[in-house]
């Protein structure tokens, strides 16, 4: 096994563990507070790459790709914790891994030729996703189906947002790893900042509208006091997901870029199988014809690659 596909998959088992945690948590803790805590702490793992490749201002490309990379990156993260959260972690999980495509479109559109064997992979892996997904959306009491299908739509927007920022952070990372990474992470952390002060000045507004109309309202932010246990699941978010990052970076640069990001969509299969395993998720039939076929359309999309 090549160091390029230890790499990898080194990236995949990362995420996966990363993923669940932060699904785990987000169903106990505000998404906001998670996501903030945890960008904080891989920022503070990031600042230890800088000892070995310094930042370079005078690199425009990784700054330039380091941007998309964040802004893509918040929302890839933010839209799967949430919807494993609310959702069922062996459908959502596997539906994001459908984040390979992104860097096989890009491929085509920058002039690599149609196969048909990628028409096959992408079909199988759309049928996957509705067979996985359509017993997610109509089971249930209203409220149930509607959390449900946000979990499937969560999941598409993860994808997308996890397959645009792969290919930021290879494309940038071929002028400068760190300055990649160290962009791209600044940008997560600003724009959580952002969403973490909204969603403060919300909670805040709205107890004090409650307070005004006579209403009980406690000033407490979060709903349930945090753990120790809970902090260290929270730093441990972060470091996993730094790790898995710069372990993405560094394989991109030794190999093709679909490649790459193939192997390294495999983390949903360590999600799928913590949830259950930890959590005792069970699945239909048909969902579970309906996950195999969007790995085996993932694996098919490789193959074309």
């Amino acid at each position: 096994m090549s160091g390029l596909t230890l790499l990898a998959l080194l990236a995949s088992g990362l995420l996966g563990v990363s993923d669940f945690l932060g699904g785990v948590l987000s169903r106990r803790i505000p998404l906001m507070v998670v996501l903030l805590v945890s960008q904080v702490v891989a920022a503070i793992a990031l600042s230890t790459r800088l000892i070995v490749e310094p930042f370079d201002p005078n690199a425009s490309d990784a700054i330039l790709w380091g941007v998309i990379g964040g802004a893509a990156t918040a929302v890839g993260v933010s839209c799967l914790f949430r919807g494993l959260a609310i959702g069922t972690m062996g459908v959502v999980a596997p539906i994001t891994s459908l984040s390979v495509a992104v860097p096989v479109i890009v491929g085509l559109a920058g002039g690599d030729p149609v196969s048909w064997l990628l028409g096959i992979g992408l079909a199988v892996a759309v049928i996957g996703t509705v067979l996985a997904s359509g017993p997610e959306v109509r089971a249930g009491a209203l409220e149930g189906r509607r959390n449900r299908l946000l979990s499937v739509v969560f999941a598409v927007l993860s994808a997308l947002g996890f397959g645009l920022a792969n290919v930021s952070v290879a494309y940038g990372s071929v002028q400068g790893v760190s300055t990649t990474l160290v962009v791209n992470m600044l940008v997560v952390l600003g724009l959580y900042l952002v969403g973490f002060s909204v969603w403060v000045h919300i909670r805040l507004r709205g107890a004090a509208a409650r307070l005004h109309a006579g209403q009980t309202a406690s000033p407490a932010l979060l709903p349930v006091p945090i753990r120790a246990r809970d902090w260290v699941g929270m730093a441990a978010i972060g470091v996993l997901g730094y790790a898995a990052q710069l372990s993405f970076a560094l394989a991109s640069l030794d190999g093709a870029l679909s490649v790459v990001a193939v192997l390294a969509s495999l983390y949903p299969v360590v999600t799928v199988l913590l949830g259950w395993k930890l959590l005792g998720e069970r699945l239909l039939r048909i969902q579970i014809a309906g996950v195999a076929m969007v790995f085996l359309g993932v694996s098919t999309i490789a193959a074309s690659a």
